[in-house]
């Protein structure tokens, strides 16, 4: 049976370390252009991300507006071209006509694909046929793909795998799924969809298990690539290219090294201060973090001084790390 165009797109496009972006503001608040542009050329470029998922939750998309979240995706678009990086594109929102019209924009400017995280559903609305309809309809306003977004704790609800894998024989262009989920619901998943749907998660410790045990192509998509490496030292990707090479050994010896580092991350994040968190340990790599927008806040002066110490503890930054 015959793929479709955007199916085709996918499975050649969707491979390998993508990586969610945080948006960076200014200390007015405002959208930081020069610091989205200085970040984007280091991920691509410096540490070779293969694609980059933008205007997602880690973004902060529901404290923007629709301009911003517009110039955001141009830029970004602007940076991939010369790495000829993967940009995967948000266009999440309550209201469906917001949604469409993110949707036509990321497809007029150049993405590669859209996702759009399942929609918050009342009176018990989440059936099959309302989801399926919700994605049919956005589905049928693009050519590009687009990839479903189930987190339940966000939406209340899970996808179960079943609806997913029957969305994706239906739905042409629906190439692909960010489940984020227990393994057992993915690997359960993976083996009803087969080639119809590209499954990841974003956990990034159970990638390299996934790359092995289930045959994933594609991490899609969170922030430890762009937190846990830097120019000289680049252990997902390594592994990453290991583990698909079949070296597995090796890519296990290499996933273990970067522990230290994962804990330290972890463990210095303050309850409800993901997204400040982030950005500051951006900032200590090197890289454009900037404020958070409400009802986000900011990390305290004790709080920074304690992500200091993990950073120091965490063993990032020199070719010798790796």
């Amino acid at each position: 049976m015959e793929i479709s165009p955007a199916k085709a797109a996918a499975r050649q496009r969707l491979r390998g370390v993508w990586a969610a972006t945080l948006t960076p503001f200014d200390d007015e608040l405002a959208l930081d252009e020069d610091g989205w542009r200085r970040n984007l050329r280091h991920w691509y470029g410096e540490l070779g991300i293969r694609g980059l998922f933008v205007n997602g939750k880690q973004g902060e998309f529901a404290s923007m507006t629709i301009d911003e979240r517009k110039r955001a995706a141009e830029i970004a678009v602007e940076e991939a071209a010369p790495h000829d990086g993967g940009v995967l594109i948000s266009v999440s929102d309550q209201s469906i006509d917001v949604v469409v019209e993110l949707a036509r924009h990321a497809e007029q400017i150049g993405a590669h694909l859209v996702v759009a995280h399942s929609p918050l559903l009342y009176f018990g609305a989440n059936t099959d046929d309302t989801i399926i309809e919700y994605h049919r309809h956005i589905a049928e306003q693009v050519d590009i793909g687009l990839v479903l977004w189930n987190q339940p704790p966000d939406c209340g609800y899970l996808l179960e795998p079943e609806l997913c894998a029957r969305m994706a024989r239906e739905i042409p262009n629906v190439v692909a799924i960010k489940y984020s989920v227990p393994r057992e619901t993915y690997a359960e998943l993976t083996r009803l969809a087969g080639d119809d749907l590209i499954v990841s998660s974003s956990d990034e410790r159970a990638w390299l298990d996934n790359i092995v045990e289930l045959g994933w192509q594609v991490y899609l998509c969170s922030t430890p690539p762009l937190l846990l490496q830097t120019a000289d030292d680049r252990r997902i990707d390594r592994y990453t290219e290991l583990a698909v090479a079949g070296e597995v050994d090796e890519a296990r010896a290499v996933s273990a090294s970067l522990d230290r580092a994962r804990d330290a991350l972890a463990s210095s994040r303050p309850p409800g201060k993901a997204a400040a968190h982030q950005k500051y340990w951006q900032e200590l790599l090197g890289q454009v973090g900037g404020r958070v927008r409400r009802p986000y806040l900011e990390l305290t002066d004790e709080e920074k001084a304690a992500t200091r110490a993990a950073f120091a503890e965490a063993g990032l930054g020199g070719p010798s790390a790796a």
